[in-house]
């Protein structure tokens, strides 16, 4: 039997309540967060670094209307709710949540992680939430692997492939006879 873990997709409230819990039972709170359209290694790595840290890792997803402000109206190509689901799925995420507030501020505020982990494109000093978290006594981590990956080059990098397919197709529909069927009809000639 196939043994399938996925951690829960909490409200806020329930969060509250979950997070309580855990410290209750001597776990440290992680907190990590982001927008994950598309997903790729850099996030997974950027995960399980939190996790790394050693504690109950909470992981704050984006709402939909933030991912639009953030990364620009036909973003994100995939529903808070999905996006949420995929990351639950990760064995060493222990409970998701989506905010919808500009900034992890409030969410932070709310479970006052141990620890809030952000990627390897800040440092600690660079951390928009930093004093935040330092003023509660938690800690900001850098974790992850260096920022080589992004869905914003991953969507570019699909596009420039798409286009550049469509000009090659389009050179070579003038080149050859194109049938009803949509398929390029190869002429033989014969001795």
């Amino acid at each position: 039997m196939l043994d399938i873990y996925f951690a829960p997709v909490l409200s806020r409230d329930e969060l509250v309540r979950r997070v309580t819990e855990e410290r209750a039972n001597n776990n440290k709170i992680i907190l990590a967060n982001g927008c994950f359209d598309l997903l790729h290694a850099g996030h997974v790595r950027y995960l399980a670094g939190a996790k790394a840290l050693g504690g109950f890792l909470v992981v704050g997803v984006n709402s939909d209307s933030q991912v639009r402000i953030l990364k620009g109206e036909n973003r994100p190509y995939v529903s808070e709710s999905e996006r949420a689901e995929i990351v639950s799925a990760f064995r060493f995420v222990d409970a998701v949540t989506v905010f919808d507030e500009p900034t992890v501020e409030q969410l932070i505020d709310a479970i006052r992680p141990d620890y809030h982990a952000k990627g390897t494109d800040y440092t600690a000093d660079t951390v928009p939430e930093r004093e935040i978290v330092r003023k509660y006594g938690g800690q900001v981590a850098i974790v992850g692997d260096p920022k080589d990956h992004s869905s914003t080059d991953l969507i570019s990098s699909v596009k420039a492939e798409i286009s550049g397919s469509s000009a090659n197709l389009t050179r070579n529909n003038d080149k050859n006879d194109v049938g009803s069927s949509g398929r390029t009809l190869e002429t033989r000639q014969t001795r």
